[in-house]
């Protein structure tokens, strides 16, 4: 079985592509899988409207329901906006900024390198995704890794993303990042209207 196939369909449910392979899939059929996704879709209660914009938020990181939870609850607690917050809090996932930086292709190949221990923050070897990274912390991948092939192909700038996210400062060639600074909202290139999403979790 097509392994990228279920990513396809969540996709066209979602209305958004999740990795660069649904891209072309998303463009040909714009529309939700099944025998009634070409029909106009009824109007959409405010539930399902807020919902719906959760599980985009979801997808994009690959998160479970309780890991989105988490992220909202410690958003709520800080004094900016819960939504902004609540995107920043994410993009500083370990797994996240491996993507960011160019060091993988999609964010289920980032959780994979992390969980394998290609990666390092500051030096040492961390396997958890989602770990939080603060200003100045440094990632990179592990001698030994880096003359494999993935990482071959990501130092080539396979895997670079059309624009530098700015919060980074990357070095392709030597395999590092560093995070310079927190992201802000407009920078995280997500799609996703967070006010919706916090919305959701306040009803």
């Amino acid at each position: 079985m097509n392994q990228s196939r279920p990513k396809i369909k969540r996709s066209r449910r979602l209305g958004i592509p999740l990795t660069p392979k649904c891209v072309q899939y998303f463009e040909r059929r714009p529309y939700p899988p099944g025998v009634h996704g070409r029909a106009a879709r009824r109007t959409e209660s405010n539930y399902k409207v807020r919902l719906l914009e959760k599980q985009r938020l979801r997808a994009q990181y690959d998160l479970r329901e309780g890991q989105l939870r988490r992220a909202f609850d410690r958003a709520v607690r800080r004094p900016g906006k819960t939504g902004e917050e609540l995107v920043v809090d994410l993009e500083c996932r370990l797994d996240a900024l491996v993507l960011r930086a160019g060091f993988a292709r999609t964010i289920y190949a980032a959780r994979q390198l992390v969980t394998h221990r290609h990666v390092t923050v500051n030096g040492r070897r961390v396997d958890r995704p989602s770990a939080r990274l603060q200003p100045e912390d440094r990632i990179g991948v592990v001698e030994s890794s880096r003359t494999k092939a993935p990482f071959l192909v990501a130092a080539a700038g396979a895997h670079a993303p059309q624009r530098t996210a700015p919060y980074l400062d990357v070095d392709l060639s030597g395999l590092t990042a560093r995070l310079i600074r927190l992201p802000q909202r407009a920078e995280v290139p997500v799609i996703c209207d967070e006010q919706l999403v916090v919305e959701h979790y306040s009803r």
